[in-house]
């Protein structure tokens, strides 16, 4: 009885040994995130064993909006060196990171470039390649659904009437249509007033825009008090005065990913826009 348990016991270890040899040639099992917006998506798709390592930014809270999720993972330097350090089977990277990622690729270190987002659809894709890369295709189709479904529910809060509005940063700069920002409030029903800047944007003047603004002005992390020339712009009292009642506040941890950024942006511009009826 003893000899048959212990051939059986010996014969589910080589079963074990077999399935994780294979699911280690195909799911990495160390990945590290070098980018912001990798960090998000990486706390929604990967199980935490997965997970050796985030970027420095994955714990500000004003930039991400898994700060919570992120804090028990260890965090990189801006350097190789504690890339390697990690052992990691797979590498997060953005395109803004391509000497970090030939470094790394020269050392032996699998990396995968991921893009930025510039609109919705863009983002659906990232979501279900991401998923699939981690070896978890299922929450990267979950997620990309889930985004969809906010998208949907964005539009059908929208006014029956399409107005116009412009996001406006700080010292009067406003990105252009290819831009998440611009993607997400068009979702929202909005179009671009005559003065936004064409092509990736640009600078619009205070003057031209208490003459010819928008009807609804969309600002992100707007400070109590301006303490600068930038903050002077979005601070002053004729542009608070003349959109006391069609502005929203758009953080702008909602505006810098795809994934579970976009995913709360999505909700929360559903919600302003149902205020400003």
């Amino acid at each position: 009885m003893i000899k048959k348990t212990v051939v059986v016991w010996l014969g589910l270890c080589a079963w074990c040994l077999a399935s994780g040899a294979s699911f280690a040639a195909d799911t990495p099992r160390r990945i590290v995130s070098f980018n912001l917006c990798t960090d998000q998506l990486l706390l929604a798709l990967a199980d935490p064993s997965q997970i050796a390592g985030l970027s420095p930014y994955a714990v500000n809270p004003a930039m991400s909006v898994m700060t919570v999720a992120a804090a028990p993972y260890r965090k990189l330097d801006w350097d190789a060196e504690s890339v390697v350090d990690l052992a990691p089977d797979l590498v997060l990277t953005a395109p803004s990171h391509r000497p970090i990622r030939a470094m790394l690729a020269s050392m032996g270190v699998r990396v995968a470039e991921i893009p930025f987002i510039v609109d919705i659809e863009a983002a659906k894709r990232q979501a279900r390649e991401v998923g699939a890369l981690v070896g978890h295709p299922e929450r990267g189709e979950a997620l990309a659904r889930q985004i969809e479904v906010s998208e949907l529910k964005l539009a059908s809060a929208s006014a029956s009437r399409a107005r116009t509005a412009l996001l406006i940063g700080r010292g009067g700069y406003t990105e252009g249509a290819a831009s998440l920002p611009s993607a997400m409030l068009r979702a929202a029903g909005f179009r671009p007033p005559a003065i936004a800047p064409k092509g990736f944007g640009g600078f619009v003047s205070l003057e031209r825009l208490l003459v010819d603004g928008p009807e609804v002005l969309v600002t992100q992390d707007v400070p109590r008090e301006a303490q600068d020339q930038g903050a002077l712009y979005i601070t002053h009292p004729a542009v608070v005065a003349r959109y006391a009642e069609r502005r929203i506040n758009l953080p702008a941890r909602y505006t810098l990913c795809g994934g579970p950024a976009l995913l709360q942006g999505l909700e929360y511009l559903e919600d302003a826009v149902k205020a400003l009826r």
